[in-house]
């Protein structure tokens, strides 16, 4: 099956390079483009792509307002869509995972990467595994947010099994690490992870993650104390 991309960047010269890598790769199509986010907006609710590549600074409406746009509804969308930065814990990134997006991608990624992002993001996963993505949902633990309870919540909605299996999920572990954590088969941790999408209502592992945090079941690690000048 083809996956449908539509890249959103203010530079034409970076919509050259991202289309040159997809379009040359077997069952990859770039169906559009847009130069900003009201464009991209508008492009993506005819066009329908499965990924979309979207720029986070953009004139008219920038990438994390586009994103709210194309997310922000009961309906279920066919799209998911990926942030593109040049920096790692850039803000405006940490707006569009809370608004629904399902990962991001620094510009500066090899064309592997690119294409190794679309593909899992397509299949419904999210771009979790980096140091830095894990960082990133630190960061947003402790940055304003719903109020926190302590994950009383969504152990009430989870069963103990899930709830384990989420615990990892938002620590950045993939199936297969899960399974041998918690020594089950990896179509067993599938079905849990699908369970607790289901049950949270969130499109992908991501959003479950961004909901671990910001509810309080998984807290932040403590950051070392600083040294005072003068110490060794």
């Amino acid at each position: 099956m083809t996956i449908k991309v539509l890249i959103a960047d203010d530079q034409a010269l970076v919509r050259a390079g991202l289309r040159a890598v997809l379009d040359s790769e077997p069952g990859m199509d770039v169906i559009g483009e847009a130069a900003d986010g009201a464009d991209a907006v508008e492009a993506t609710r005819r066009l329908r792509p499965d990924v979309v590549l979207m720029d986070v600074r953009m004139p008219r409406l920038d990438g994390v307002s586009a994103t709210r746009a194309l997310l922000g509804t009961q309906t279920p969308v066919p799209w998911r869509i990926v942030i593109l930065t040049t920096f790692h814990l850039d803000d405006y990134v940490v707006q569009a995972l809370r608004a629904g997006a399902s990962g991001f991608l620094l510009k500066d990624s090899t064309a592997d990467q690119l294409v190794e992002a679309v593909r899992v993001i397509a299949a419904g996963e999210a771009m979790l595994a980096p140091s830095v993505t894990r960082r990133l949902l630190e960061r947003m633990a402790v940055e304003p947010a719903p109020t926190p309870t302590d994950g009383r919540d969504l152990r009430e909605l989870l069963s103990a099994r899930e709830t384990d299996v989420l615990l990892l999920v938002a620590r950045g572990l993939s199936n297969a690490e899960i399974a041998a954590s918690l020594h089950l088969a990896e179509t067993t941790v599938k079905s849990h992870v699908q369970s607790v999408l289901l049950k949270l209502g969130v499109r992908d592992r991501l959003q479950a993650a961004v909901a671990a945090y910001e509810s309080g079941l998984v807290q932040p690690r403590p950051r070392p104390p600083r040294a005072h000048p003068g110490s060794r």
